[in-house]
This record gives structure tokens, sequence and C-alpha cells, in this order.
């Protein structure tokens, strides 16, 4: 059993709030609150279920389905990461280009899961398709920063620093290993991994151009291990 949550970046802080991160936050949990009063009819309208997504239909799910998600744990985890990279990659980019990123990065992701199971009728769902762009970003921007992290391993407890690319580039590890162990599960649920996957190379690979300067609006507080 263990935890390991990012807290925030510890080698540096922006020029000012993080509003778009913030509203993305608050959009998510406003979605969040109709789902749980909406319950299974909700996410069967609102969630992309592959095979309508492969005929052609209710494609708008494909932006609905990043602001929704599957329970408390859930939201919960996404928003941690989100809170931890998001404003970084705001800084960087300026609120709208990173708006802009964010929303092609989360479509990016879902019609990555959608490719991978193109026939499922099971719901699609979730931030972290999104929030895996941003960490894709991120590493590629700042690698070297250290990441205040919350580590729980069995009776092990405590705050640490991790450099950011020790800890998103052991994470996606683990994505690209479980796309594998995933493939039989695909039609029956479970996490997406290739969700996860095709997110975090789109943060990667268009993360220098969508950038205003590297580290821009940042002061440094010491980037090093």
């Amino acid at each position: 059993m263990g935890t390991v949550l990012p807290l925030g970046d510890a080698s540096r802080r922006g020029r000012g709030f993080a509003w778009m991160t913030a509203l993305i936050i608050a959009a998510n949990a406003y979605v969040f609150l109709l789902e749980l009063e909406g319950g299974e009819a909700f996410v069967r309208r609102w969630a992309v279920i592959p095979v309508r997504i492969e005929h052609g239909h209710r494609l708008i799910t494909i932006v609905t389905a990043m602001f929704m998600h599957a329970g408390w744990l859930h939201i919960l985890g996404n928003m941690v990461f989100l809170w931890a990279f998001g404003p970084a990659i705001e800084d960087a980019m300026g609120r709208f280009r990173y708006v802009a990123f964010y929303l092609t990065g989360g479509v990016v992701a879902m019609l990555a899961q959608v490719a991978g199971s193109p026939g499922s009728r099971v719901p699609c769902l979730g931030a972290s398709g999104a929030i895996a762009a941003v960490m894709g970003a991120f590493i590629v921007l700042f690698p070297r920063d250290r990441i205040r992290t919350f580590v729980w391993i069995l009776i092990f407890i405590r705050v640490t620093y991790i450099p950011a690319v020790v800890l998103i580039g052991i994470w996606f590890l683990f994505q690209l290993l479980s796309v594998v162990g995933s493939v039989a599960t695909v039609e029956t649920g479970g996490v997406a991994y290739l969700a996860h996957v095709g997110g975090f190379l789109f943060g990667v690979v268009t993360a220098r151009f969508l950038a205003r300067t590297q580290g821009s609006g940042f002061r440094g507080q010491g980037s090093g291990y």
C-alpha cells in the first residue's frame, strides 16, 4: 500500500495567482456535483462512449467527459495533480494559450483512448488525460525543479522533494507498462492508461512551441536536484 501525491513546485513561484488553473478546478467540481445529482443517466449522456465516437455520434462528449469523474477519490487525486503542475505551465504559456493547450491535450487523450478500444460501450471520463498533457509540458520545461511530494508507503510517511524528471518520469513509465496490462480489460472498464500516454506525449511535443519563454514569469528559488 502506498501513496505519492505532488503538492507543488518548490523551486519557483509565479508572478500571480493561477486563475485559469483554479477556474478549471472549479469547473471540474461543478460538473462533478451535476454528476452526483444526475447519476448514471448523466454519465451515459455526457461521458465518452467509444463506439459512439467511432460512428461520429455525440462528439461533444470528447470535451465534456474531461470534466467528469468516477468518484470522490478520482476527482480529488486529479485536482491535486493539476494544482501541483498547472500553475507553472499557465505562467509559462500565458492564461489563454494554457487553457487552449489544456483542452486540446484532453481531446487528444480521449481520442487516444477511443482509438485503443473503438468498439467499447464503457463510458470514458476524467481530467487525467488533460492533466497528463500538463505533466508532459512540465517535464520538458522544468525537468530539474524540485516537487514537494507527500509519500506514504506502509508505515513510512513524510513530505520530501523529488526532481520533476524523476517523479513524472516514473509516473509515465508506469503508464506505459500499464497499457500492456490493461489491453485485456478495456471492454470492462478501468484506468484509461492510453489517455494518459496520449495526453502526456502531446504535452511533451507541444510544450516548447507554446511556452512564451522557459521559466517565464517565475522567480527561481533554486532549481537544482
